[in-house]
């Protein structure tokens, strides 16, 4: 039984045990029988207790095998020692799934670890999947089920909410008992021993009935997966995230500058973005996204309208939003002339609009359409405040007259108490969301645009790589070898730089001089000025030590500068050891950039890039992203900086080629992905100018446990990259040399391309229909995929010196990797070669690698070839007469 099997018996169980069941008042188990008994839960609960005949008047067992029924759901409240046994006994009773209440396990000590780590490998013994420990249990309101110890159940909704703390749950339940707000289901995971967020994320994505997935999170313990179930669904349901812990601890600084740059916390905002989830900062954002996404459309844009009929909640609002990243909307002059038009003289003829204190409901509704009928605003938000003249209601009235006939949202702040009840009930009734503070529906409101952007971005075709990228990845693997033979984890800087080069990143012409009169004869042959730093595995911060002089101009003062640096250098540190000295060329360009990364230890390797220098820690100026990187993600790190403005040209000075640094931090993701010993790189600084730019300074520090037990190939990243594993060569039958490949997110243009080849029978074998518009959003379905969980494979072809996509097989699988649907097409003038044999030949290879159980397609009843190609494979197939088609099924030999 698949994991989707198990939650969908967890959150529909037939029959419960509660083990741990009493009559006693001040015990969990008492709570639980209480939630479970008489409050409309229509399946059968049986209290387990041995020291009990009847609990609650219900008969007790002193087991779950004495039950008269087998037991879907054991929910467990015992002490900690008792847990083990308990598992086995529901082990051998085939009990599915289980909620462990109980605490005393990880955060007791080494005692609690070990009858943690025997709780679970029991359970795995026989696959039971368990919630829990230490939680508060879960909710489904619809079905009436509370196996829970909490005091109330939740309201039914559309919210999806999982939470690791369980006295946060019952907070928040009384919180969203009092705002009205409803869940699908409401789950308290604690420990998260087994199952954890990635679990549920998949399984609530699937449900139809769950508009939003809400979190509270303080760890994560399967980053990898996380990531892999968020940007599964983000794309059509948000999930919100409240992290807390945003904690001194990740700003310590490490060996390098990247480890003081790269904080926890800010990892855990650029893997957010990275996967499309939305993070929030207080309880109240995190159900007022979640509400306001329900309600209203997505911004495309951060620029707001604010309409008021006071100043200083205006002002408010106006400050939170630029403080935020917004933008006050511009009206247009036409918008303004006619505003002039329904309102007074005296009104503010900007943004915020200020209607004036005896607005009525008329010149409410007239002046919101008008700033959502202008070009320039992305969302209109209405304050009102109660006066004498104020109909709270009747402006709500008008104000839900204009929904749904622009493409924005609308927000508003009702403020006050009792005068603006009736017009808060009129508009949240109408799918209007009201708050009580302008700040709090600005902070929505963005985060609905960071929502909306994270996704754009995530899903915008990337640019082409600029030009073929042939690292030298085995003089790297050997240099590896070498170093860490001596007993060394970290780079000199020569050794830091030559590295750099093999995967093409640009770095300085330099020589090693050990003496004085080496020093003079070498800086003679790099040409003057020189650099001069010195050389030691044992100082990393080289100015520290007085171990960099600028600007030596002669071979008489090269000679005495190697001397005062050597002697700096033994002061600084009498114990390093000594290589000599670096000299290397003097370079001269307009910026210093900083290009860095650092093992996370939950996110893996991530990048940073800023500003670079000797300021770097001053202003730090610098943003984080994840390895892979292609064109669009490395531009968008950059993007995000202050000193980007300055690199595009500033003020009439010439900005750099927009390819150039996008390119470096693509190559440079690379030479992270492939050396999981990478500890900490830092290239501090990176100069650059219009012309390029070059290296000036590296640091490498290699992470021994890695050196010492290599891991699988790409295993230390969270994000899947791409399986150039899968690339083979293939041959036409009339002779034409084809690649099969994965495909990549800059393939789009390219399937785009290939669609204008498929005559409407080839059409509508692959999509039962006519494709009558080839949308963006479309083909970056069918592009950007997680290899982890989908795979396409296509054939490219050269014709002409032209790339062409000939066509794509591809293979689906559900959340849980156990099934996966088929789907092939090839493009008319390649058709008849052989390639749909191999195609599905190949990619059922893939399938039984990624540990696929099942392939299932559906295809119409006229397609002959089809149902050849899947009888001469054994697919079980079963004609759909009335609906005219045919599905067909195979159970995968794993073993083939």
């Amino acid at each position: 039984m698949n994991t989707a099997e198990k939650l969908r018996i967890l959150f529909n169980p037939k029959t419960i045990a509660v083990i741990g069941a009493t009559d006693s008042p001040d015990r969990v188990g008492y709570a639980l029988m209480r939630n479970l008994i008489g409050q409309g839960y229509n399946g059968i609960v049986y209290p387990i207790n041995p020291k009990r005949m009847s609990v609650f008047g219900v008969r007790a067992y002193p087991s779950v095998s004495k039950t008269p029924d087998k037991i879907d759901l054991a929910v467990v409240a015992t002490p900690a020692p008792t847990i083990p046994d308990i598992v086995r006994d529901c082990g051998k009773a085939g009990v599915e799934v289980m909620v462990i209440i109980s605490a005393g396990f990880m955060e007791m000590g080494e005692e609690g670890k070990k009858l943690f780590a025997e709780v679970f490998e029991t359970a795995r013994r026989y696959n039971i999947r368990i919630v829990g420990p230490n939680c508060l249990g879960f909710m489904v309101p619809k079905i009436s089920l509370n196996a829970s110890f909490a005091n109330k159940i939740a309201m039914p909704g559309k919210l999806a909410f999982i939470s690791q703390s369980g006295a946060l749950c019952t907070s928040i339940l009384d919180w969203s008992v009092r705002e009205k707000v409803g869940f699908n289901y409401f789950v308290s995971i604690g420990s998260m021993g087994d199952i954890g967020f990635h679990d549920l994320i998949d399984y609530f994505g699937m449900d139809s009935n769950v508009s939003s997935i809400l979190i509270y999170m303080e760890s994560l313990t399967d980053a990898r997966a996380f990531m892999s179930a968020a940007r599964a669904f983000a794309r059509t349901k948000p999930i919100i995230v409240l992290k807390v812990g945003r904690s001194a601890a990740g700003a310590k600084a490490a060996k390098s500058h990247t480890g003081s740059l790269s904080g926890d916390d800010a990892t855990f905002d650029a893997a957010f973005d990275r996967a499309g989830v939305i993070r929030v900062d207080t309880i109240n954002e995190l159900f007022n996204s979640a509400k306001t996404l329900a309600m209203q459309p997505r911004p495309k844009g951060n620029r707001l309208a604010i309409v008021t009929n006071a100043g200083g909640p205006g002002v408010i609002a106006t400050d939170t939003l630029m403080n935020g990243g917004g933008a006050i909307a511009e009206l247009s002059e036409n918008t303004i002339t006619e505003l002039d038009k329904v309102l007074p003289p005296s009104w503010s003829r900007g943004n915020p609009a200020d209607v004036l204190g005896d607005a009525d409901a008329a010149k409410y509704k007239a002046t919101v359409e008008m700033c959502l009928r202008d070009e320039n605003t992305d969302g209109v938000l209405a304050i009102l405040t109660p006066q004498a003249m104020t109909n709270a209601a009747a402006t709500g009235e008008e104000i839900t007259k204009i929904l749904n006939k622009h493409n924005k949202p609308i927000l508003t702040a009702w403020m006050g108490a009792d005068d603006i009840q009736a017009g808060k009930e009129i508009l949240e009734k109408g799918g209007i969301p009201v708050f009580t503070a302008p700040e709090d529906a600005v902070s929505t409101f963005l985060n609905m645009y960071h929502y909306s952007r994270n996704l754009d971005l995530l899903y915008e075709t990337p640019e082409t790589i600029p030009g073929e990228f042939k690292p030298n990845i085995e003089a790297n693997k050997k240099m590896i070898k070498d170093i860490t033979a001596t007993g060394r984890f970290t780079f000199t800087e020569s050794e830091a730089k030559e590295f750099l080069s093999n995967y093409e990143i640009p770095t300085t012409k330099t020589a090693i001089a050990t003496s004085g009169s080496e020093a003079s004869k070498l800086a003679e042959q790099v040409g003057f000025p020189v650099v001069m730093k010195i050389l030691s595995p044992d100082i990393l911060h080289k100015t520290d030590a007085g171990g960099v002089k600028v600007g030596v101009k002669s071979a008489e003062e090269a000679a005495e500068t190697y001397a005062q640096i050597i002697e700096s250098a033994k002061n600084y540190n009498p114990d390093a050891e000594i290589k000599g000295i670096l000299i290397e060329q003097m370079v001269s360009k307009k910026y210093e950039l900083f290009i860095g990364c650092k093992r996370d230890p939950i996110f893996g390797p991530v990048i940073v890039f800023g500003l670079g220098g000797v300021s770097v820690e001053v202003f730090k100026d610098v943003n984080i992203g994840l390895p892979p990187l292609n064109m669009g993600l490395a531009a968008k790190l950059i993007e995000n900086t202050k000193i980007s403005t300055l690199l595009k040209g500033y003020r009439g000075m010439k900005g750099m080629d927009p390819s150039y640094l996008p390119y470096l931090l693509y190559k440079f993701a690379y030479l992270i992905m492939d050396f999981p010993e990478i500890s900490e790189v830092d290239i501090n600084p990176f100069c650059v100018d219009e012309t390029g730019g070059v290296t000036l300074d590296a640091k490498i520090i290699l992470d021994k446990k890695s050196v010492e037990k290599p891991v699988a190939p790409y295993s230390h990243l969270v994000l899947p990259t791409y399986p150039k594993q899968f690339e083979r060569n293939f041959t036409f039958a009339d002779g034409r040399e084809v690649l099969l490949r994965p495909i990549r997110p800059e393939d789009e243009p390219m399937e785009a391309e290939m669609f204008t080849h498929f005559s409407p029978r080839t059409e509508r074998f692959r999509f039962f229909q006519q494709i009558k518009n080839i949308t963006h959003e479309l083909l970056v379905r069918f592009t950007q995929i997680d290899y982890s969980r989908e795979m396409a494979i296509i054939a490219e072809v050269d014709e002409g010196g032209e790339k062409k996509m000939a066509g794509v097989v591809r293979i689906i699988a559900d959340p849980f990797n156990d099934s996966a649907e088929f789907a092939i097409v090839v493009a008319d003038p390649w058709q008849k070669q052989g390639l749909g044999n191999k195609f599905t030949d190949y990619i059922l290879e893939i399938a039984r690698e990624m540990g696929l159980r099942r392939i299932y397609a559906n295809f119409l009843k006229e397609n002959f070839i089809m149902k050849h190609l899947f009888e001469k494979r054994n697919f079980k197939i079963t004609l759909h007469s009335e609906d005219d088609y045919y599905s067909a099924e195979l159970v995968l030999d794993q073993e083939s």
